[in-house]
């Protein structure tokens, strides 16, 4: 392996410090580094780094700080990020150890800088709050309430209140007149937590909306451990095809510039932006703020689908690379802003696209990022592997690297699950094995399968082959699938599974969850280099 610089916790703190960019990056799986990193330290798992790297750190000189807890995946990710083109690759000198050695405060839990920052708006702005039990009674009773959800449409459908209404986030203040027209009504924001709840009520509020509005304290966890009742597979949602009141419209529009304005936002065009991404010395981020839908209509060549709400939630998967320019697009002057004066309050340096036209959105589809050109490996169709299979003096074993959650659902019978960051010498998963004369690699759709496949052909020392378009496709075939976690030959690591979402959560869980986001100012100013800020 090549020897790699070294960056100390002082230099990387005064980095920070100093807003240069930097991309400090935990290449661990999701679970351990929920477990315990440093404040803006981004996952940047080593298992998917060639899906991501090209994304998620547009510019290939932009300096990189690697870090791991001693596994040794700092320096293989190296590795690869350097034969991928990146120039500035650095390890973390004693990686999550030294940096708490050196004083460096490390946090729980995923998307850190986001919910940290919620909380601070809250401390600061002291965001109105009601408990589950208020807000019942006011539904119990027949009040003039709307409940707006403002996470994801998918994560709504899990559970939701009863009654309320998917809201997502960036839609909050474009929606919300219409959705309360009466100023009497009182709005109610929630989310499955605490940020998306307190970021939408103070949005609203910010926004200057006549209504009373509150976030509902700790969200479905505070409902929950209230003991009531949530609602399962809810479709309620704002209708994104329905016209926007003109009045309402400006209303939004105006609050929402001027909100931009007062936190430093600035304003560029779709042919400064794309100047931008050709600097050599800046990273530049390109945002479609809109709904998906809309994003996959029409959108502007180079713009990336990021929802307004969920790019404040998860800023560090969005954007890792601390210090970049972030630039916002929208076609109705409310999302983008709203979206930008969060960022900015998070000391993000950010844009506003203005000046665009419906001639500008000549793209469409979902979002395509360039990804490297694996090393070439036989594949093979699902027929042929079928046939393979039901052949015993074949011998083939098929290796699963997919995420967790998608093998246990469905897999082909008999296929092993691995954690690709896991395939090395200095790991037993692959001795766990049962003895196999061939190796068929399988994902998904067969975007992660052939850069694992090498990997394990080096190690095996045995014949490999990719699966054709992957577990789908086998699907699409008509062939049997099976489903649980019996030949799971890697621990789970590969998502941390949050104390906020599903339905079967322990109490013990939700409250220590709900213990960790109000501790999280004290450990912002112990950590001190936020920056954060509050209009």
């Amino acid at each position: 392996m090549t020897t790699f610089p070294v960056r100390t916790y002082e230099d990387v703190r005064e980095a920070l410090l100093a807003r240069r960019e930097i991309a400090l990056l935990d290449v661990r799986e999701e679970d351990p580094h929920a477990q315990a990193h440093p404040l803006f330290a981004a996952n940047f798992s080593l298992s998917k780094l060639e899906l991501d790297a090209y994304t998620r750190l547009p510019r290939r000189d932009v300096p990189i700080v690697l870090l791991d807890a001693g596994e040794g995946l700092a320096a293989r990710a190296a590795d690869r990020l350097t034969a991928l083109g990146y120039t500035q690759v650095a390890l973390l000198a004693g990686g999550l150890d030294g940096w708490t050695r050196a004083g460096g405060e490390v946090f729980r839990d995923v998307n850190v800088p986001s919910k940290a920052f919620g909380e601070f708006v809250e401390a600061l702005r002291h965001t109105p709050s009601l408990s589950a039990e208020a807000v019942e009674t006011l539904l119990t009773d027949g009040d003039d309430v709307v409940v707006l959800d403002a996470r994801r449409f998918d994560e709504y459908q899990t559970m939701n209140i009863p009654g309320s209404v998917s809201v997502p986030g960036a839609e909050l203040v474009l929606r919300a007149r219409a959705l309360a027209p009466d100023p009497t009504t009182r709005v109610i924001v929630n989310c499955a937590g605490r940020t998306r709840s307190i970021i939408g009520a103070q949005s609203l509020v910010n926004a200057g909306l006549p209504n009373p509005v509150a976030a509902l304290r700790n969200g479905t966890i505070g409902w929950t451990l209230a003991g009531q009742s949530l609602e399962h597979g809810s479709d309620r949602q704002f209708d994104p095809e329905a016209g926007l009141d003109a009045e309402h419209l400006a209303a939004s529009r105006g609050a929402a510039r001027a909100l931009a304005d007062r936190a430093g936002v600035g304003r560029t065009t779709l042919d400064e932006a794309a100047r931008w991404t050709t600097e050599a010395s800046r990273t530049t981020y390109r945002f479609d703020v809109r709904t998906p839908t809309e994003y996959e209509r029409a959108h502007a060549p180079g713009f990336q689908g990021a929802p307004g709400g969920q790019l404040v939630q998860e800023t560090d998967m969005f954007a890792p690379v601390r210090g970049a320019r972030v630039v916002l697009f929208d076609d109705d002057g409310v999302r983008a802003n709203m979206t930008a004066s969060w960022l900015a309050q998070m000391n993000i340096e950010v844009y506003v696209v203005d000046g665009a036209s419906a001639q500008d959105l000549s793209a469409s589809g979902a979002w395509r990022g360039a990804k490297p050109e694996p090393v070439p490996t036989p594949t093979v169709s699902a027929e042929e592997l079928a046939a393979l299979l039901a052949d015993p003096s074949s011998r083939t074993l098929v290796i699963d690297v997919t995420a967790s959650a998608n093998h246990v659902k469905a897999h082909i019978p008999g296929a092993w699950w691995l954690v690709r960051s896991r395939l090395s010498n200095t790991v037993d998963d692959l001795r766990t094995l049962p003895d196999a004369k061939r190796y068929v690699v399988t994902c998904a759709t067969s975007a992660l399968a052939p850069f694992a496949a090498p990997e394990l052909a080096a190690l095996t020392g045995k014949p490999v082959q990719v699966l054709e378009g992957g577990t789908s496709a086998w699907i699409r075939a008509g062939l049997p699938t099976e489903s649980g976690d019996a030949h799971l030959a890697s621990p789970r690591i590969d998502r941390y599974r949050r104390p906020y979402e599903g339905t079967d959560n322990a109490r013990e869980a939700m409250n220590a969850y709900l213990e960790w986001e109000y501790g999280l100012v004290a450990q912002l100013e112990r950590d001190g280099t936020h920056g954060f800020f509050v209009i």
